[in-house]
């Protein structure tokens, strides 16, 4: 694959009315075709791979909260960076999930061409199929270069998204304490 990307990004190269044989541009192709790979990584990732046994039977049904967790993305409409912050939240029905593992649900869905609302929503739905809990709570707060770079370079610009499930939906008060403690 990095051959065939390699080859796409020197005639993006030439396109832009660069010399893609100048020197700071020689490796330039290959090095984007492996960026690229990994940016998006998270299409060859399910969530069944990264779970690897870290669902527990447990008696505990109050809130589990993982904030903060760092997030990289490329926005599939101008193929440039957006990135933030990803806070989970999940009522547990008899199973909870590797603290790690949240991250790495963020991990796979943030590795690929995204928009941040689908992410929001796809990171819950996970959630909902790892574990079935009884309701599940998503904020992501993104920054993206689409913004800040091109169009209306808004440089301090935040993008909000959320995604509440179950009692997250349906029950007011779990919501707020969700809210508040995410804040």
């Amino acid at each position: 694959m990095i051959p065939n990307l390699a080859a796409s990004y020197r005639s993006l190269l030439k396109d832009l009315g660069e010399d893609p044989e100048r020197e700071g541009l020689l490796k330039t192709p290959e090095r984007a075709a492996k960026a690229m790979l990994y940016f998006t990584k998270g299409y060859d990732q399910t969530i069944e791979d990264v779970m690897n046994g870290a669902i527990f039977d447990e008696d505990h049904d109050d809130l589990v909260i993982v904030k903060d967790i760092e997030m990289f993305s490329v926005c599939e409409h101008h193929l440039v960076p957006f990135w933030g912050k990803v806070s989970v939240g999940y009522l547990p029905n008899k199973k909870v999930l590797g603290l790690s593992k949240v991250a790495r649900i963020v991990e796979i869905f943030s590795r690929r061409l995204q928009v941040q609302e689908r992410l929001t929503k796809q990171i819950a739905l996970a959630l909902v199929e790892a574990i079935q809990p009884t309701g599940v709570g998503v904020v992501v707060e993104g920054t993206h270069m689409c913004m800040v770079m091109r169009g209306v370079q808004k440089v301090s610009s935040k993008t909000t998204t959320s995604t509440m499930l179950g009692v997250f939906r349906d029950d007011p008060k779990t919501r707020e304490e969700f809210l508040t403690l995410v804040k």
